[in-house]
């Protein structure tokens, strides 16, 4: 077998027969015939293919193929000899197998390879088989180490032919002539056995089919055509129609080679008896049912126990001379229905051991299948002897110790008769190839050599050639004249010069860099971009060469900094203090003037030494380090607009104050409720708005000067309007309370001013007391009243009353008011008594229910974390 894999050895000097001069720059449907080697040698056998049809062309290039291949490596000394791994030299006498690989070999190496497998076929020949070791030695075999081959011992090359086999001892000195060849006409015959003769000149590898025209039928024969011989089978690819075996049907199938298949047609058929009809393909159309025949015989008593047939059913086998069942005794003229009786005397029948007779008397039946008599037996191996009963087979559990075929390995079973099988362990010998381990079973000898091939061929793969396994680094790659298809990956792919087809990687670019630079600036190197990598499958190692001059920049890394001069300002962007610098190089330097930039707040300039600036530029985009201004402590003096009374809260700032956010507290006109502005809402705001904006929205509130009534008017400035007007209902009493009418509250006032009264001096609880006379009703009221309670009064105190006349009104009511204090505190007390006793329960409960909830939130934690843990190891011993 060969392998698809391809090997790219490192590049070499051009030989006498480079393959170089063949032309590959026509299509790869067509035979590529370039050289004067190749046109030599395939000049008659074209001159017959020429006047072919496009078809024709397809299938010489086919034919071709192989023999090219063995002209590429021919030509490339690329030639090897699978036993030894050398390199075949033009001049080294050759030997080619001619059955179906066609690989080359040195005749020195084959003979010796050939020597050594038929004695070892042989020797092994004459251990297995019982036949002499004269007659072994004529009848060993021996095989073509790449194919496997058989020859006889008789055909052992002895002699160094060309590859037709025309000519002894070929001449290697003619560079005109291919090596190993006569340079005659093959002659050799054709495959197919066409009775015409191969047309090139003496060549390697197997004869192209034959080139000739003739005509030919079809397979089924019903189309007549001009066809190449070697191709003169072929199909019309219509129906065959042959009348088929059953001389009923034709063939339906498309016309093919060789006999027509079975006749497919359904129908039904009869079976021989003739009792059962089925449905049949029409070449099962004899067949037999699985019932017995049951047909009355000829003697009218019995029926045929035959199964399905044809024919007569025959005699009756019961009729005529019959015997016991022993056979000792014969009956004559017995009828075919009386039953036969036994003799009595010993059956004596042969059993089925082949040795012994039956014991029993005269039976009916077979006789015992297992023989039982007792025998003295030897094992396999001949270590055990014991009696045993005829039909039982003695093995004994010895281990056999002789060494197999192989030598390597005991046969080791149980009870061996001599005869070890072959070996059956793997030879697994690393191989001459060093790549590859003995696939063969164990054996004795050299281990047959590698039979993999290598393919060598150029990075298009459009040339190519194969080598035994094991010597793809001792060749030199093929020259190929394509162009190479890799396409550059550095910037200059669509302008760059194209290049023949090569082994590793591409060239180097030559055209000059010219990429940009951030700065600006372009690159005045050689192009040093990313080059295509070479195929990891075809590379080798380098070899070391001394390099005289050093590369300007490695291929594949990115371009060096930018070389280019150019003027760089200080740190602190000063006028006059710039510096001649490289464009990459970006040190910062510092001048020794003061830095004079304009601080954040935007009053003040910054007092320090030239610095680097927050907002400086980077021309070269990196990033630099800065160093800030001072930082302007100053508080901000600026005049808030619109003005008010409150300073700026911030430090010197740039740009206008922030709005001035403090509260300012106005009260309402009426003085009910106190309002809080924004300054800068307020002070935004016209005057008429400001009076909107005090404004509750609710009634006045203030007092009326005449009356202890409040404005009834809307929130609002000044005075109230019209105070004399009040529309208040107000109860009016006579000096004793008894009588009482409701007044509006300007006519009372109108009544006090009747009597020369002003309303502002009366005071609130008297308003409207003793505007009504008291009348003879209210004189017996308050005698009632008198009296009831002079009753109601106790008489201690009634004797009382004259000591504390002065002072005793005063000091009661101040007693009542203490008593009267007490008496709530004493409930206030008990009521926060019971909040605090409350509050305490509710905070245990609180506290105990986050403590047992937080140890119960922990195990829960605690349990999920090692549930964790154990998925993880569980994890961890699945993955090893």
């Amino acid at each position: 077998m060969n392998t698809t894999a391809n090997y790219h050895p490192p590049p070499s000097s051009q030989l006498p027969f480079s393959d170089s001069d063949l032309d590959s720059d026509s299509d790869s449907e067509n035979f590529q015939v370039g050289s004067d080697l190749s046109n030599s040698i395939f000049k008659t056998y074209l001159e017959f293919s020429s006047s072919s049809s496009s078809s024709s062309s397809s299938i010489t290039a086919v034919d071709l193929s192989k023999i090219q291949s063995f002209l590429t490596s021919s030509s490339s000394g690329a030639l090897s000899c699978l036993i030894c791994l050398e390199r075949i030299r033009p001049s080294d006498p050759t030997w080619s197998c001619s059955s179906l690989c066609f690989a080359l070999f040195h005749l020195l190496c084959i003979q010796s390879w050939a020597r050594q497998s038929s004695d070892l076929s042989a020797a092994r020949a004459a251990a297995r088989l019982p036949i002499t070791a004269e007659t072994a030695a004529k009848q060993a075999t021996w095989n073509c180490p790449k194919c496997r081959s058989t020859y006889s011992k008789s055909e052992i090359p002895r002699c160094y032919l060309c590859f037709c086999g025309k000519l002894r001892d070929p001449p290697s000195d003619n560079p005109w002539i291919l090596p190993h060849s006569c340079g005659e006409i093959c002659n050799r015959p054709l495959p197919n056995n066409c009775g015409h003769f191969c047309l090139l000149l003496c060549h390697p590898g197997p004869c192209p089919s034959c080139p000739k025209s003739v005509k030919a039928r079809c397979f089924c024969g019903s189309v007549e055509d001009f066809r190449r011989c070697g191709f003169k089978n072929f199909s019309c690819n219509k129906l065959c129609k042959k009348r088929l075996d059953c001389n009923k049907h034709n063939c339906s199938e498309i016309c093919h080679p060789g006999t027509c298949p079975p006749c497919r047609a359904r129908e039904t058929y009869r079976c021989r008896c003739g009792k059962k009809e089925e449905e049949k393909d029409c070449c099962d159309r004899d067949y037999r049912c699985e019932n017995e025949c049951k047909k009355l015989l000829n003697c009218g008593k019995h029926v045929c126990e035959r199964g399905c047939h044809g024919g007569d059913c025959g005699e009756c086998p019961l009729q005529g001379n019959r015997t016991c069942p022993c056979g000792k005794r014969i009956y004559e003229g017995m009828p075919c229905d009386g039953v036969a009786p036994v003799c009595g005397a010993t059956c004596n029948k042969l059993l089925n051991c082949g040795f012994h007779r039956c014991p029993e008397r005269c039976h009916k039946g077979p006789c015992v299948e297992t023989c039982r008599t007792m025998v003295k037996k030897a094992c396999r191996c001949g270590g055990l002897k014991k009696e045993v009963p005829c039909y039982q087979d003695l093995s004994c559990e010895r281990k056999c110790l002789r060494m197999r075929d192989c030598g390597r390995h005991a046969c080791k079973r149980r009870c061996c008769d001599g005869d070890c099988p072959p070996c059956s362990e793997v030879c697994d010998k690393r191989l001459r190839c060093k790549n590859h381990k003995c696939p063969a079973p164990c054996h004795r000898g050299a281990c047959a050599p590698c039979p993999i091939m290598v393919t060598i061929s150029c990075a298009c793969g459009e040339t190519h050639f194969e080598v035994p396994c094991g010597t793809e680094r001792d060749h030199k790659p093929p020259k190929c004249r394509k162009l190479c298809k890799i396409t550059p990956l550095c910037r200059h792919a669509s302008t760059s010069k194209p290049h023949r087809c090569h082994y590793g990687a591409c060239p180097p670019c030559r055209a000059p860099c010219e990429e940009e630079y951030p700065c600006g600036h372009k690159c005045n190197l050689r192009c040093h971009g990313p080059r295509p990598p070479p195929n990891p499958e075809f590379t080798l190692k380098p070899k070391k060469k001394k390099s005289n001059h050093p590369t300007e920049c490695t291929p594949g890394t990115p371009c060096p900094p930018c070389p280019e001069l150019v003027w760089r300002p200080c740190v602190g962007e000063h006028f006059g203090a710039e510096r001649m610098m490289v464009c990459s190089n970006t040190t910062r330097f510092s001048c020794d003037n003061l830095c004079g930039n304009l601080l954040p707040c935007g009053n003040h300039y910054c007092t320090k030494t030239c610095h680097p600036l927050e907002t400086q530029p980077s021309s070269s985009g990196h990033q630099k380090r800065s160093e800030s201004c001072e930082v302007c402590n100053l508080p901000c003096q600026k005049v808030r607009m619109p003005k008010c009374s409150h300073p700026c809260p911030l430090p010197c700032h740039p740009g206008e104050c922030p709005p001035c956010k403090v509260l300012m507290k106005r009260s309402c006109h009426c003085g009910a409720m106190v309002h809080a502005f924004e300054c800068i809402h307020y002070n935004n705001l016209s005057e008429k708005d400001q009076v909107a904006a005090r404004s509750c929205g609710g009634p006045c509130h203030r007092k009326l000067p005449n009356c202890k009534h409040l404005c009834p008017e809307i929130c609002h400035v000044d005075k109230c309007p019209a105070p004399d007007k009040c529309s208040k209902k107000v109860t009016v009493r006579c000096k004793c309370q008894t009588l009482k009418k409701e007044w509006i509250c300007q006519d009372v006032q109108a009544a006090y001013r009747d009597t020369g009264n002003d309303p502002k001096d009366i005071p609130k609880n008297q308003f409207g007391l003793g505007l009504l006379p008291c009348n003879s009703d209210c004189k017996r009221k308050i005698q009632e009243v008198e009296s009831a309670l002079q009753l109601r009064k106790p008489k201690v105190l009634e004797k009382k009353e004259p000591e504390n006349e002065k002072h005793g009104p005063k000091r009661r009511k101040r007693r009542d008011r203490i008593q009267e204090g007490k008496q709530v505190s004493r409930f206030q007390e008990f009521v926060a008594t019971m909040k605090r006793l409350l509050l305490f329960i509710i905070i245990v409960a609180a506290l105990i229910a986050v403590t047992y909830y937080s140890y119960k939130g922990l195990l829960q934690l605690s349990d999920w974390m090692n549930e964790v843990e154990l998925q993880r190891a569980k994890r961890r011993r699945s993955r090893f």
